[in-house]
This record gives structure tokens, sequence and C-alpha cells, in this order.
């Protein structure tokens, strides 16, 4: 299988890349600003490195052509999310994992979901809301991480998940868990997480904020 890490220049992108290269046996292709100067292919059998950003189409169409699985670290740009959605179309790509942020369904309940609105912005929320909807629809094979604060801790790979439509549980998670979920979903034999938006957050932290703020 070749995977497709859109932003492996990022903290999440660079613990997804030692991940998958250590415990699966795909070629990976990375992509990012720079990505020369950024990275570095440990394993140039099973790496191909690509410099780009999300709203160059030449690139993308090169990252993307031949790949079985795109990951995208960013969902900020909606232009970007335009252009990388009509790459994929272009190259026949449907398997698309993105990263999103929690809130975009108003889901988030009480005092933790007050306090997020007001740390993201109504504004960031309803952008994220919108990006996320170019990819939630019947041409792509999508999964939707709706994350929640981010930390790192390298030992902690603890993660939880809840459905679109339940409310969001959790203030808190480590980037080293969402890698390990995002390798789980693409080794899931029986694919039961296409097409659906998964809320991703910590056991134990159903708390008020984040224990870092």
């Amino acid at each position: 299988m070749k995977i497709l890490i859109l932003g492996a220049a990022g903290q999440i992108g660079k613990i997804l890349t030692a991940d998958l290269l250590g415990q699966t046996n795909h070629h990976l292709v990375l992509y990012a600003r720079n990505a020369n100067k950024r990275l570095k292919a440990e394993d140039p059998s099973r790496v191909t490195i690509i410099e780009g950003t999300f709203t160059d189409e030449n690139s993308l169409s090169n990252a993307i052509e031949g790949v079985d699985v795109v990951y995208l670290n960013d969902m900020n740009d909606k232009k970007g999310v335009e252009t990388i959605t009509s790459s994929m179309k272009k190259q026949g790509v449907k398997r698309i994992i993105v990263a999103s942020i929690l809130g975009i369904y108003n889901e988030v309940p009480g005092a933790f979901g007050k306090w997020n609105e007001r740390m993201v912005g109504a504004e960031g929320i309803r952008k994220h809301a919108v990006n996320a909807s170019l990819i939630e629809n019947d041409q792509f094979d999508y999964t939707v991480l709706r994350l929640t604060w981010l930390y790192n801790q390298k030992t902690n790979r603890k993660y939880m998940i809840t459905q679109k439509g339940e409310p969001f549980l959790g203030a808190q998670v480590t980037r080293e868990a969402v890698s390990q979920l995002i390798v789980d979903i693409i080794e899931e034999p029986e694919a039961k997480y296409i097409k659906t938006s998964l809320g991703v957050s910590e056991p134990g932290t159903n708390w008020d904020k984040p224990s870092f703020y």
C-alpha cells in the first residue's frame, strides 16, 4: 500500500511517518513545503519526498498519483482542501483521512464546549466545518478526525472515539495517540471507519478544559 501524508513536516505528520515505517510495510509519500530541507527519508526504499503547497496542482497531482490512502494533516485552508480533493478526483483516489477540530457540529457540551468555542472562536470553528463538508460526501471514502486539544507524551497512546451525532467527550489527547489511531484505521481490515466522522480524545479527560491550560 502507498500512503500520502500531506503536511508531513508537522508534528503529527512526523510521528505518523515513524509509526507507519515501524509498524507496517507500506510505502510513504511525504509532502510538505520545503520538504527536502525539513524532512529526511530514513528509509529511501520506502519513502518518497515531494515539495509543494496544498494549492500547487502540479505537485499535488504528482504526489497523489498511484496512492491508496491520503492523510491530510491541516484543514485550515479552503482553497487547499479544494485543490487536494480536485487532484484526488483526477487521479481516481477516494480514500482520505483528515485531521479537523472538535466542535464543527456543535457537538461539545457543557463548560468545555463553551471554553473551546471561546478559545478557537466561532469563525475558526465555522471554517473547519465548511472545509470538512468538502470531504464528507459520496465522492470519497473519508474519515474525519475531530481532534480535541493536543499535547505530546511519547508513552501515551491512549485514545477514545465518539461518533458523529454523539456528544464529544474529552478535553485533551496526545499527538502520539492520534498517530496510533491513524495507523489503526489504515490497518483495519474491515474498513469500518470509512464514511465516518470521529471525535478523538483521551479516556478520563472529561474536564472543563485541558490540564495544560
